[in-house]
Formats: structure tokens, C-alpha cells, sequence
């Protein structure tokens, strides 16, 4: 039985009752209320720096399997073995699993070299709390704890933990050697007992090799227990150099703070909750809640530097599914909408925290791994319509309402992490009530980089976005990666992208190829999906914005090089039953339409040539570049092609079309001018507003205005 499951069923109603008492302790008593009073500000250091590193997704790419079992492959250029996923594993992955290991690396120096003693990893420092990468990641903190003196400060994310307990699992596409030729390509499955159907026959030992699969503990999902264990000296207990440490199970005051009671009060044994599949439990819980089982904890709170307070927020909600050990949702899609109903507790010892920092004069700065807005600039609400419901990760997006609640607790300063975008958000409610939300960007996806936050006073802090696009030792696995693309035929990827100069083109190239390989198909409606990745160039679009025609979409399948669209592409449509024989009407369409372009490029200073520099399939790459990094994709989109969009996007919105649909698939009654207008008009829409966020590269806050300034120099193609 797991640790934690011993301690909650040890615990009994009575320590419940307790447990969920303690929630801020004698801060926290409903019956104290008198006024809490407000101190002078405490002097602060001229400067505290704080880096956010969240989504680092670490994976050892060197590790060592410790009871033998998976020996990896030989790496000529290294001379170790390697331990790694696929390249294809990645480029249909919203992660990079093998070059980030070289980009935390950076990072790390990086924030050495500029003078950083403190770092956030606002969860999914690992990628799945895996104990053979865990054990990787931990010595490189240990290593830059000991060497330069950095203290990290960890909260959890949804791949650590997957589950709240441990959980057998595993992945299949590990880079192995073919069982039959030694060739390296071999997607090859590493499991531990019980993770997949050959891991499931019983076999004797710490490992075994059924068929091609290796079966191993070291590759098992962790729970809060090993994980936290493994960073106990990062965050997660507290230690002699901290000025202050509290959890929201604490019950001692500021003024009577002592390291040993610290420590005991943050005993695991005392950080749990009671969660039910309705809400939050606890004694007081309604009749009707079912599943309800106890789940550990690990928020926080530390000053490590006289006059700042971290809050290392625990944002995942694992809900209850059933009677089962493990049966529990996954957090990835929960976040802070479920954190108000489910860990009410938590947001009640926020707002005690945050009224008391302020009242001590302390600078609060609260981070955890999901994010507390909206992160689409306002076009949330556009690309549901446009899309449908929950693309583009829209099922983690917080409501207003929880927003506005999490403004309520006196928060101003938030980094989230989880989406891997970089994003800057505010709200302002009035009074003293306002949330800046900052998303920090992943050094694992694109455009691979980190926060650095510096305070500099109680209302004033800098925040400036470290790009990591020079990376050392980036393409060491490269030679690796050609042995795979060789292997497999057909080619699954593009191995172009080996071709990168660094470590930022790397991630480009990386982007295009998940908008190509996954992206498309898992956000985009078919017909839009399969209009871009047909041979049509921005030129193509122009003209498709000016065309007027008559012709159906029925008819055009039969008709010339049906408008270079592809037979995909009309496997899209719904079929009406309407003519489909081929009409020669639609060249002249073409002809004029073609006109008609060109005049408008050349009216606004263009040619309608230079549109056909790039393809509709770049258009959508941008499109997710802007989505997800903000004005850091400013510097990959040339200011002639934005220009080109912006064109495009004017054109469109002056046009007016709808469509017959069956269900959700567009029939073919409809003309391809309709069809192109009715869903590209708004897709360009939101491509602007995307755009056109508040700035996010380098920004200096204001707390007492509760407003920004854009400190960045790096102009908008826009």
C-alpha cells in the first residue's frame, strides 16, 4: 500500500476534521475579526531577480537505467549511450523531449552568468516524474545548488504527478536498434509492470525483456510521494536559510516562525485534503458527495530573501472517478476552474497570505503551473466559433469568473506555465483589484525561453523573456536522428529539420513540422485543414478573397486543376447531389478574379507575385506561432509577408458569405468563394487580434497604478 494511502486511512474522521481545520490555522479562525494591521513597508535589496522556468519536461538523454535493463543506443558523436525518444516521437508531440535537455542546460548557465540565486520551475519540471529522469534532474539542481548557489523552488504540474500515486506506465517509442538488424530506428517500448500487455505476464526480477518490450520500475509514473521526495531540498519542505516557510496546513505565526516547527508541520503526513468527485471534501461536505479520498498537497509559500514572498502554488486537481486506489482524473484539463470548487481551501489560504504580506510589506508573487486568464488575447471566444469547442486547448481556459475570484484573494502577480505559450494577460476590476498574469514560455517548444522576473521595490518589477536560441551541444544527437529517418520507410518527417543553424531555428523548424503532423488535425476543420495543405500560395488566397463565381464545389472536383485543391480536400464535403460535371465558366471566374488581386496588391504598394513567396501551409504555421509565443514570433515573420496578411485579412472583411452545411460538413452545393470567405474571413480576424496582445518580451510592471510599460525595442511586423 502507498505511504499516502497508509497515512489518509490512518488519519479517520477525526484527524479529517482536523486536517482540514488547520487550513491556515489560527490565520485562518472565521471568528477572529479584528483588523489586521498594516506595517511599513520592509526595505527590500535594490534588486531581487527571480527566473521562471516552467515546462523544462526534463528527460535524461544520458541516463542510467540502474538495474540494467535498457542500455540505450551508442552515440558516435558523444561516446555514451543514448537514452531518447523518437524524432517523430516529437514532431507530433506539443513538446520536445531530447534537445531540451541541452536547453535547460543553457538556461541554467544563462541565469548564472547574469547574477540569478533564486528559480521557479512552475511545474512539469519533468515529463511524467519518470524515477530514472527524476534521478537526472535532481543531480543537475544538486550540482547548480552546490556550484553557484541557486535555490529552486518547484511546483507541480500535471506530468508530475500524472496521477496523485503511482501509476504503471510507460512509453513505446523510446530510439532503439531493430530486434532483427541492429539497425538504429527501432521505436521501442520501455514499460513498468503492469504498463502495457507484454509488462503485464508475470515475470521474476527487477526487469525483464518480453518480446521486444523492456519491462522496468525505473520508467513507472511516480506519485506525490517520490517526486516530492526527490526534490525535498527544492521547494517542497522547508530549509534552515529560509527566512519564512508555510503551507496552508501550518498554524504558526510569522512573528513566532521556527525551522523545526516548520519542518514538522510540513510533514506529509499533515499536507493532505480530502476531495470529492462534487467539490471539495472536509467535514462540512454536502451528503451527496461520493469518491471522496484524501490527496496530498504541496502548496507553499517561502521567503527566501528578506521582503519577498514566492507562493509555489499546487494548482492540480486530480477528480475522483471512482472507488479504485487511482481512480482519478488527469489535472491537465482542470486547472483553476476546478480549483474553486474542489480546493477551496487553498484559495481561502491565498488570500490570507497575500492580506498578510501586504500588511508586513512584503513583495508576493505567486506562480504555479496553469494559468489564472484567458491567453488569447480576447479571440477566445472568435476561434471556438470558428473551430468548434475546446480546440486549440480552449478546455484549459479560465473562466472570467474564476479569474475575477482569483483577483478577489488581492493577488496582483501570477506566472502559470502548462500552455507553453508566452503571454502577458491583465485584469482590472477596480480599486485594488487587479491580476497580471504572466505565461512563462517552455525552454521545450517554440520559441524556447524563460521568465526573468526582477523586483525593484514594492510596486515596481521587470519582467524580461530570455530567448535560448544559442544552445551548446543542440545537434549532438543528430547523426541519431538521420539513422532513424533512413529507417523507416516512407520518411515519417521532414529531415530538413536537421538542417538548423540553432537551437531557435531548431524549434521553428520543429513547429512547422507538429502544424504539418498534428496541429491541423487535431484543431482545424477538415476543409480549412486540408485547403492549407494543398500547393495553394498566399498569392492563391488573394485571388480566392476576389473570387466571384457561380460554380459549385460539386462542380469544381470535376472541373480543370480544381483550383489546385486536393482530393482530400473534397473528401471533406458533404455531397448534396447537386451537378458535378465540369463548368468551363470557372476559368473566366479565375481570370478575373486574378485581375482583380493583382489591382488590389499593386493599390496598397504590393504584387500579387511576392504573395506567392509563401504557401497557405506557412500562413498556418504563423497563425500557431503567433497563438502560441506572442511578440516573440516577431522576429520569425517577415514584415512584407505580414504585411501581405494584413492585406488578406482587410480584403476579407469586406466580404460576406454563408455556407450549407450538414451537420458539421460543408456541402458541396456551396461555391469555393463561400466556402473560402465564410471561414477564412474570421481566421484572419483572429490571426491579427493574436497579434496584437500586450506586450510580453520585456515589460515593466506598475502595482500601484495596476498598469504596464512595453520596455521591449523589437518592432511589430504588424
Amino acid at each position: 500500500m502507498h505511504r499516502y494511502q497508509q497515512s489518509a486511512r490512518a488519519l479517520g474522521a477525526a484527524a479529517l476534521i482536523s486536517l482540514v481545520a488547520a487550513c491556515g490555522g489560527d490565520k485562518d479562525d472565521d471568528n477572529d475579526t479584528s483588523p489586521v494591521a498594516e506595517t511599513p513597508p520592509v526595505a527590500q535589496p535594490a534588486a531581487v531577480q527571480v527566473a521562471f522556468m516552467p515546462d523544462i519536461h526534463f528527460h535524461d538523454v544520458y541516463a542510467d537505467f540502474k538495474d540494467g535493463s535498457f542500455p540505450g543506443i551508442p552515440n558516435p558523436k558523444r561516446g555514451d549511450n543514448a537514452t531518447i525518444r523518437t524524432m517523430y516521437a516529437q514532431l507530433t508531440s506539443t513538446r520536445l523531449f531530447n534537445e531540451n535537455y541541452f536547453a535547460f542546460l543553457a538556461a541554467l548557465d544563462d541565469a548564472v552568468a547574469r547574477g540569478v540565486k533564486y528559480i521557479a520551475l512552475p511545474g512539469d519540471f519533468s515529463d511524467d516524474g519518470q524515477p530514472v529522469h527524476m534521478r537526472g534532474l535532481v543531480k543537475i539542481m544538486d550540482d547548480y545548488t552546490r556550484k553557484h548557489g541557486i535555490q529552486f523552488f518547484a511546483a507541480p504540474g500535471n506530468h508530475d504527478p500524472v496521477r496523485p500515486f503511482n501509476q504503471a506506465n510507460g512509453k513505446s517509442d523510446y530510439l532503439g536498434l531493430d530486434p532483427t538488424t541492429g539497425a538504429i530506428g527501432f521505436s521501442q517500448p520501455i514499460y513498468s509492470r503492469g504498463g502495457n500487455a507484454a509488462c503485464s505476464t508475470p515475470y521474476a526480477g527487477d526487469w525483464a525483456r518480453v518480446g521486444d518490450t523492456y519491462c522496468t520500475e525505473e520508467v513507472l509514473h511516480m506519485g506525490y510521494a517520490g517526486i516530492t521526495e526527490a526534490l525535498t531540498q527544492h521547494g517542497f519542505m522547508p530549509k534552515p536559510e529560509y527566512l519564512y516557510y508555510e503551507t496552508p496546513y501550518s498554524s504558526y505565526k510569522y512573528e513566532d516562525y521556527n525551522y523545526n516547527t516548520a519542518l514538522s508541520q510540513a510533514s506529509w503526513i499533515n499536507r493532505q485534503y480530502e476531495i470529492c468527485a462534487q467539490g471539495t471534501g472536509g467535514p462540512n461536505k454536502p451528503a451527496n458527495y461520493t469518491f471522496c479520498k484524501m490527496v496530498p498537497d504541496t502548496s507553499y509559500v517561502v521567503e527566501p530573501v528578506k521582503g519577498v514572498w514566492l507562493v509555489g502554488i499546487d494548482a492540480n486537481v486530480y477528480v475522483p472517478t471512482g472507488n479504485g486506489a487511482n481512480d482519478f482524473t488527469g489535472s491537465g484539463d482542470q486547472g483553476y476552474n476546478k480549483m474553486l470548487t474542489h480546493k477551496a481551501h487553498v484559495i481561502k489560504w491565498l488570500a490570507d497570505v497575500v492580506a498578510r504580506g501586504k500588511a508586513q510589506g512584503k513583495q508576493v508573487v505567486a506562480f504555479s503551473h496553469f494559468p489564472m486568464t484567458e491567453f488569447f488575447n480576447g479571440a477566445s471566444d472568435d476561434i471556438e466559433a470558428l473551430l468548434g469547442a475546446n480546440k486549440m486547448q480552449m478546455v484549459r481556459r479560465p473562466a472570467e469568473n474564476t479569474t475575477r475570484a482569483l483577483a478577489d484573494t488581492g493577488l496582483k502577480v501570477h506566472v502559470g506555465g502548462h500552455m507553453h505559450f508566452n503571454d502577458t494577460a491583465s485584469r482590472n476590476y477596480g480599486g485594488d483589484k487587479a491580476l497580471f498574469n504572466i505565461q512563462a514560455p517552455s525552454m521545450a517548444s517554440y520559441v524556447p525561453a524563460y521568465k526573468l522576473m526582477t523586483m525593484q521595490g514594492p510596486d515596481q518589477i521587470e519582467l524580461q523573456t530570455i530567448r535560448l536560441d544559442k544552445v551548446p551541444r543542440f545537434d549532438e544527437l543528430f547523426d541519431l536522428y538521420r539513422a532513424e529517418h533512413a529507417y523507416t520507410v516512407p520518411p515519417r518527417w521532414d529531415v530538413s529539420i536537421l538542417d538548423a543553424k540553432d537551437y531557435g531555428d531548431f524549434n521553428y523548424r520543429y513547429m512547422s513540422e507538429l502544424v504539418r503532423l498534428r496541429l491541423l488535425n487535431d484543431d482545424w476543420r477538415c476543409e480549412m485543414r486540408e485547403l492549407v495543405k494543398s500547393p495553394l500560395t498566399g498569392a492563391d488566397l488573394l485571388v480566392l478573397s476576389q473570387l466571384r463565381t457561380s460554380v459549385t464545389l460539386g462542380e469544381l472536383q470535376n472541373t480543370g486543376d480544381r483550383a489546385q485543391l486536393t482530393p482530400e480536400f473534397f473528401n471533406c464535403l458533404y455531397v448534396a447531389g447537386g451537378p458535378t460535371a465540369s463548368n468551363p465558366a470557372f476559368a473566366g471566374d479565375m481570370a478575373d478574379a486574378t485581375t482583380r488581386a493583382q489591382a488590389l496588391a499593386q493599390a496598397n504598394g504590393m504584387q500579387l507575385a511576392d504573395f506567392a513567396r509563401w504557401k497557405a501551409l506557412d500562413m498556418a504555421g504563423d497563425f500557431v506561432r503567433l497563438a502560441n509565443a506572442g511578440d516573440l514570433a516577431y522576429a520569425d515573420i517577415p514584415a512584407q509577408r505580414a504585411s501581405q496578411y494584413k492585406l488578406l485579412a482587410q480584403a476579407l472583411s469586406q466580404t460576406n458569405a454563408s455556407m450549407q452545411m450538414n451537420g458539421d460538413r460543408v456541402s458541396d452545393a456551396n461555391t469555393p468563394a463561400d466556402m473560402f470567405k465564410a471561414r477564412f474571413k474570421p481566421l484572419m480576424a483572429i490571426m491579427l487580434k493574436l497579434a496584437d496582445g500586450l506586450p510580453s518580451e520585456h515589460i515593466r510592471l506598475d502595482l500601484k497604478t495596476n498598469s504596464l510599460v512595453n520596455l521591449s525595442t523589437t518592432p511589430s511586423p504588424f
